[in-house]
């Protein structure tokens, strides 16, 4: 067991390792102070010649492609990948980019889809091939490590979500050791630096919680957390191959790990507004807007998730339906009072739960827990006894809702 959560925590934070970022931003004056703690030699010029990962005209010229990725424009997207895969058949980088947007479409279904599976190690296996070849001719060649470290750490990852332990388990080895070799090029690019960011902050995460791991770990460099948040800000800020996936990682990070939703909320709203068809980036700033207490807001964005999922644009399947159902329901409980349009959505959440077979999310369970508290209001004790019988199953004694549900069927066992 301890092997296998070593392996989906060590994924997470080598998997997306190297994705696309359209916009140009300011420089961040702390370049220099990060780098210098992050690299010992910066690489000479002759090491950066030809080097397609800090060629502008690549950059300038992918730059509506990567935002039609992250959009979900996928065949446009792709269509320029593959025109830059013609001019650049033997370079690692246009097989990654097709590999990324491959990634992109398991994303929106919580890595559940199977159907880009093929596709995606595919063109994984043919960046690791075609990098290969470039280390192989100069140990040097730090772009080549970086695609390496980037494709391997991805396609742990998946292997990892698919239970295959032990191809995981050699996909993160590579990813470890060539990443190691790329952060030789760490003062010439904030590409380069987006890996050790990752390993800085989840190497001492996974210390703070997961003590039984700590042996394990004492194997591994010494990370740092603060510096890797730090690192990821510029990154966030500065880099064009890994800006949005620094910024992907930050939000949740902020959220999750740090309890600063705030600053999730300010990253989430960015890219929800630069990538308004991203089903993720929507559905996650609906959440902050809503845990934050911003209703009119997030009412606004689930209500356009839902009639994004009404046309089936892509992304847009059941995990989204079911963020944004509950939300709406919730609103629609506590806010206008309005408890049929409550229930519907309540009822829809739970759909999509049961569609995307996640019947242990929080959202089935809750929307089960205030269907019972409505139909309790509404005087309807025996639906409310059945609401709450299904609470009961699905949580465990100590669980407030457990409560709950238990004091309310002892109270009514009659009905």
């Amino acid at each position: 067991m301890n092997s296998k959560i070593v392996l989906v925590i060590l994924s997470i934070f080598l998997s997306t390792h190297a994705s696309a970022q359209g916009s140009k931003a300011q420089p961040d004056t702390t370049m220099r102070e990060i780098t210098m703690q992050s690299v010992e030699v910066i690489p000479s010029a002759g090491n950066v010649k030809g080097m397609l990962l800090m060629d502008m005209d690549i950059q300038y010229e992918l730059e509506g492609a990567v935002d039609n990725m992250y959009n979900f424009k996928y065949e446009l997207a792709e269509k320029q990948f593959k025109s830059l895969r013609r001019r650049y058949p033997h370079h690692p980088l246009p097989y990654f980019l097709m590999g990324l947007s491959q990634w992109w479409k398991i994303v929106p279904t919580n890595i559940q889809t199977l159907k880009y599976d093929d596709l995606f190690f595919a063109y994984m296996d043919t960046t690791i091939q075609k990098a290969e070849k470039l280390y192989d001719r100069n140990n040097k060649d730090y772009e080549a490590a970086f695609f390496l470290s980037a494709a391997n750490g991805f396609t742990a990852r998946l292997h990892s979500e698919r239970s295959n332990w032990r191809k995981a388990t050699v996909a993160s080895k590579r990813s470890l050791e060539y990443l190691e070799k790329a952060k030789a090029g760490n003062g010439l690019s904030p590409e380069f630096l987006f890996g050790e960011a990752l390993f800085n902050y989840y190497s001492i995460w996974i210390h703070e919680n997961y003590k039984m791991l700590r042996p394990v770990l004492a194997f591994f460099p010494s990370g740092d957390k603060r510096l890797g948040i730090k690192q990821l800000r510029y990154v966030a800020n500065n880099g064009f191959y890994t800006g949005t996936e620094a910024k992907f990682f930050l939000m949740k990070i902020y959220a999750n790990e740090e309890g600063n939703m705030e600053a999730a909320l300010d990253i989430s709203r960015g890219l929800a507004q630069k990538y308004p068809n991203n089903a993720y980036f929507q559905r996650f700033y609906a959440r902050a807007l809503f845990v934050q207490g911003h209703f009119t807001l997030a009412e606004r964005v689930c209500l356009d998730i839902m009639n994004k999922l009404d046309q089936r644009m892509p992304g847009y399947e059941a995990v989204s339906g079911r963020y944004a159902s509950y939300i709406l329901a919730y609103i629609n409980q506590n806010k206008y009072r309005d408890f049929q349009k409550a229930k519907a959505y309540y009822q829809n959440s739970i759909m999509f739960a049961e569609m995307s077979n996640e019947r242990d999310s929080g959202y089935f369970v809750n929307s089960y827990l205030n269907l019972a508290r409505i139909a309790k209001q509404e005087r309807e004790l025996k639906a409310a006894k059945q609401y709450y019988s299904i609470v009961l199953e699905a949580t465990d004694k100590k669980n407030a809702a457990n409560k709950e549900a238990m004091n309310f069927i002892k109270a009514h066992k009659k009905i």
